[in-house]
């Protein structure tokens, strides 16, 4: 077991969770994740089963005793957002995550932890190797390609599962149980390179957006973080105005992500580099000021693009249709909820942007747990991408959950709470996409309830988890297992 799990209760939930920090298990590829949690389910001698997207189900049966207890689905996803900070040297292909313990918070080296959702699986391994444990007949669902695509939950066949009551275990704030969750779609734009020679005069500069929090792109995107994209833009049309043009411009990683860094590759009037370096500067001032309460690692900066020869910029008419279609573009939150207090109702979250010999592309997405003001915010976002004279596309989306506050499991979990810890927990809907919204339409009549331990800056290097909290979920879903008649 890695040094910094030493000692840590439950003492087979870490055991499992560093075992898991070894695998990779970047979203699409969970091969080796799967082939684990089946040779796990086999060698605990229980019935297992895939299907062809990987999906896996593990059934054992209730305990002594026990039988009479509704059967219960505890769902997890295998995979993992993988990001790293640009200086880490880190191949998620093939190298362990590197796991370091501080005080209270489980945190990675300089990459995600990948606690989001891997606390989960090693949750479920734990039950699943637990023969002491008292529970009815449970049903262990790992689903693949949460993260990016929702692959797992919308591709199972509706036969995969048999019991009609989930617990998901992808909430990240331990003593609230959610019921229900937004919907979303993610909107790209794509826009046709045209490229021009460097104008003669003009030196190669590099200017970068370093030192962004980032985050979850729903559950984080209230707390009103810079984007490195929008923040970089701004700083782009400020040298453009002065002369200075695109060659290539990137930022961001996942369309879930707020983008933490981005950078472009300038040519500046040789004459005005100087100017241009103390504009970057007040720039930055300026912006600092801004997001000093929530980004005070902000950094910006210009810096000779030493070895580059003057080579092709992006043409004038699109890097203007470029600069000026992301500063129209919204990002944030759009509208908060008027019947649940302090939930993000819609957002949405400008994710990518990248460029090519051929093409630049922007990735956007859109949240919102009313239906109709997702596509609202879609059309919005399609309409400034048009203007910009990109050519969008839309993803298929995924759908909300609505909460039911009647039902029978939430009733089960809120007295087991209260009996362990004296009080009534949180019941709440929450600003991101969980998979019980397409549980539930892949198996109507589900009734599901969704938590888990406390998870800080999940999708970023910063994400940590808070280890108190571990023990406590433990001990409130062992609760539940053991009372859920």
């Amino acid at each position: 077991m890695s040094q910094a799990l030493e000692g840590l209760k439950p003492g087979l939930v870490w055991k499992y969770f560093g075992e898991i920090a070894k695998i990779p298990r970047c979203s699409k590829h969970e091969t080796a994740i799967t082939a684990y949690v089946v040779a796990t389910a086999k060698k605990l001698g229980l019935e297992v089963k895939t299907d062809k997207y990987g999906n896996v189900a593990v059934r054992k049966p209730a305990s002594r005793g026990k039988e009479g207890l509704r059967s219960i689905v505890l769902q997890g996803h295998l995979d993992m957002v993988c990001e790293k900070n640009k200086e880490t040297v880190h191949d998620f292909s093939k190298d362990p995550i590197e796991l370091v313990r501080k005080g209270n918070f489980l945190m990675a080296n300089g990459t995600t932890l990948g606690a989001d959702n891997g606390i989960a699986v090693a949750t479920n391994l734990a039950i699943m190797e637990d023969k002491s444990l008292q529970h009815g007949p449970l049903e262990f669902f790992f689903t693949v390609d949460e993260e990016t695509g929702l692959t797992g939950a919308t591709n199972v066949s509706p036969d995969f599962l048999s019991s009609k009551t989930l617990m998901n275990l992808d909430s990240e704030e331990e003593g609230a149980i959610y019921v229900g969750c937004s919907g979303g779609r993610d909107t790209i734009a794509t826009w046709k390179a045209a490229y021009e020679p460097a104008p003669a005069g003009t030196v190669a500069g590099h200017l970068k957006v370093l030192g962004l929090r980032g985050g979850h792109s729903g559950l984080e995107i209230e707390k009103n973080r810079g984007n490195a994209i929008k923040i970089l833009n701004r700083v782009m049309m400020e040298l453009g105005a002065m002369g200075a043009r695109i060659a290539s411009c990137e930022g961001g990683n996942k369309h879930n992500a707020i983008p933490r860094e981005a950078e472009a590759l300038l040519f500046v009037p040789k004459k005005k580099w100087n100017d241009a370096v103390a504009l970057v500067g007040k720039c930055l001032a300026t912006i600092a000021a801004e997001v000093a309460s929530v980004e005070p690692g902000l950094a910006v900066t210009l810096t000779p693009a030493t070895g580059v020869r003057r080579g092709k910029v992006i043409s004038r008419s699109l890097q203007k249709k470029l600069t000026m279609t992301i500063s129209a573009l919204p990002h944030g939150v759009i509208k908060m909820s008027a019947d649940i207090p302090g939930l993000v109702e819609t957002s949405t979250n400008v994710a990518v942007i990248r460029s090519d010999k051929k093409s630049i592309t922007m990735a956007t997405s859109q949240r919102s747990s009313v239906a109709s003001e997702n596509r609202e915010i879609v059309q919005s976002v399609t309409a400034v991408f048009e203007l910009g004279g990109a050519t969008v596309t839309a993803g298929d989306g995924y759908p909300g959950w609505k909460p039911n506050m009647n039902s029978a499991i939430l009733k089960v979990a809120k007295a087991a709470y209260r009996q362990l810890y004296g009080r009534d927990p949180e019941v709440k809907a929450i600003h991101a996409g969980l998979e019980c919204g397409i549980i539930g339409e892949k198996y109507p009549g589900m009734d599901m309830i969704s938590f888990g331990p406390t998870l800080e800056g999940v999708h970023s290097p910063d994400e940590k988890i808070h280890i108190d909290t571990v023990e406590k979920y433990w001990n409130f879903l062992m609760a539940i297992l053991r009372s859920a008649n």
